[in-house]
């Protein structure tokens, strides 16, 4: 009877320790932080600021006056340029302008020959010999009266053109005069140089052109200054 009271209180005991050692530990001691590396890593690695790019400023050279340069090129087609020492673009200037100039001529011209055959039409008159435009009207007898309108409509249109080309042209050599005088001759006092590398893909020149990619991989380099 004792030996069997022995042998459950050992069986009891058994149990107990097997049970014990399936329970999880709840008490496991989490390891320690170092502060002082929390420190270290808020010191070496600050907070992202995106960086402010500031607007570039032009400081206009005291000598060189924008002004002067715009009102000698209303006066006289040329003459901005010649005072910002840019002589290349005066005879650009006047190429343009003279062609400009001829087409207002000879649209002028046929204007008033067609212009006087329609009126004479119009009338239902036949100009005299000794009339302006009498060889004219007669070249142009058999042509047809719609024809004669179109060509009054057409060449006045096209000289009409051209006189606004020789305005558009006379105020593209003003601004130009402007630009020259108010960017190139000045300066800037900021230091925003920098570059930038970018990966890409870059199209195969024609030489390379039977390999089986179209695109080979590349690198851009971006300089701002």
């Amino acid at each position: 009877m004792y030996k069997h009271f022995v042998f459950f209180v050992t069986l009891l005991v058994l149990f107990g320790f097997a049970a014990k050692a399936q329970d999880p530990d709840t008490t496991t001691v989490k390891p320690a932080i170092d502060s002082a590396t929390i420190k270290e890593d808020a010191v070496t690695s600050p907070a992202f600021v995106p960086k402010i790019t500031k607007e570039k400023r032009y400081y206009p050279d005291s000598l060189h006056s924008p002004h002067k340069a715009v009102m000698r090129s209303l006066m006289i087609p040329g003459w901005g340029q010649v005072y910002n020492k840019k002589w290349w673009k005066v005879p650009i200037i006047y190429t343009g302008l003279g062609l400009l100039g001829s087409a207002i001529v000879f649209n002028q011209k046929y204007y008033n020959q067609f212009l006087a055959i329609a009126q004479y039409r119009r009338k239902g008159q036949v100009p005299a010999p000794t009339a302006k435009y009498y060889k004219e009207f007669q070249e142009y007898a058999e042509a047809p009266t719609d024809f004669i309108e179109n060509s009054v409509n057409g060449y006045r249109r096209n000289r009409d053109l051209s006189i606004l080309g020789v305005l558009g042209a006379w105020g593209i050599q003003m601004i130009d005069a402007y630009i020259d005088a108010k960017f190139i001759h000045s300066y800037t006092m900021d230091d925003d140089l920098s570059f930038r590398i970018d990966p890409g893909l870059i199209s195969q020149p024609m030489y390379a052109g039977n390999f089986n990619n179209a695109y080979i991989p590349g690198i851009k380099l971006t300089f701002t200054f």
